[in-house]
């Protein structure tokens, strides 16, 4: 593995030194290029916690990965680079459905002599930027966000308002690795999970944000949402490609499954009028 490889993919030419412009920089850099995605989830195709598939598919095969990926890459090119980063175990919606949601999400904890740093390139929506580990209110230069203690020991990361899932809950310290891996395989075995319900990607624009959610494509900006309804297997392929800069020609076949999908959350009529 090369960290220079993975410099190249996110679009970095210059020297990048371990501090907090070369932390905004890798942020914002690797958000734009890499995409939020769980096709492999949807196509059958384990999907590990491990450093070096990881590297494998994002970096070598110009895939997207889903949190434990894409923080998980973001945390060995840090290390790589000189940065002191903590891996953390977080549970997003925990104020919603309680502590079973730990570490269903993987999020990075950076020291810095300006502080402390929250790092989160995997949350698929989230912010742009670092943030800062202070509560109160903050904007990515296209949305609104910001962190509180909800109870002791306890910080809560808030989305923005058209974001896909509301917060995630973190305590400060190492990640049980354990817990992450067993989630992780849970994510995409389990029938109630969202990432084996439903085919999702998303990918950040300096401007918004493009999110494909089974057959609607999003684009969602700081002026609004704008919704189109995908309407074959070939539309699929095609706006992977051209929204999403990923060549996966095989995602045709989960087109009854995303048909399916749409049908149970939006009623059989949307599906055969189309």
């Amino acid at each position: 593995m090369i960290v220079r490889s993975y410099l190249d993919r996110i679009g970095v030419t210059e020297d990048i030194r371990p501090d907090l412009e070369g932390l905004r920089t890798l942020h914002r850099a690797h958000l734009l290029a890499i995409p939020y995605e769980n096709l492999d989830v949807q196509l059958g195709r384990p999907v590990t916690i491990d450093i070096a598939p990881i590297y494998e598919k994002i970096v070598e095969r110009r895939r997207g990965g889903w949190c434990y990926e894409m923080n998980g890459l973001f945390d060995w090119a840090l290390g790589e680079l000189g940065f002191q980063v903590t891996r953390m175990a977080s549970g997003v919606m925990r104020e919603a459905f309680g502590d079973f949601t730990i570490g269903n999400h993987l999020v990075l904890q950076v020291e810095l002599p300006e502080g402390l740093y929250l790092a989160d390139v995997g949350f698929g929506d989230g912010s742009l930027v670092p943030m800062k580990l202070a509560p109160g209110e903050f904007r990515d230069g296209r949305f609104g966000f910001a962190l509180s203690h909800p109870a002791e020991g306890w910080w809560r990361f808030h989305n923005h308002p058209d974001g896909g899932a509301k917060s995630f809950d973190f305590q400060l310290g190492i990640a049980d690795e354990n817990l992450l891996a067993e989630k992780c395989r849970l994510l995409q075995s389990w029938e109630e999970s969202i990432f084996v319900q439903n085919l999702i990607c998303q990918r950040h624009t300096p401007d918004g944000l493009t999110a494909l959610r089974g057959r609607v494509l999003r684009n969602i900006t700081p002026a609004g949402l704008q919704d189109r309804l995908l309407n074959s297997p070939e539309e699929l392929v095609s706006v992977l490609r051209s929204d999403f800069d990923l060549d996966v020609p095989e995602a045709a076949s989960l087109w009854p499954k995303v048909l399916a999908r749409h049908a149970v959350l939006f009623g059989e009529a949307d599906t055969k009028a189309s």
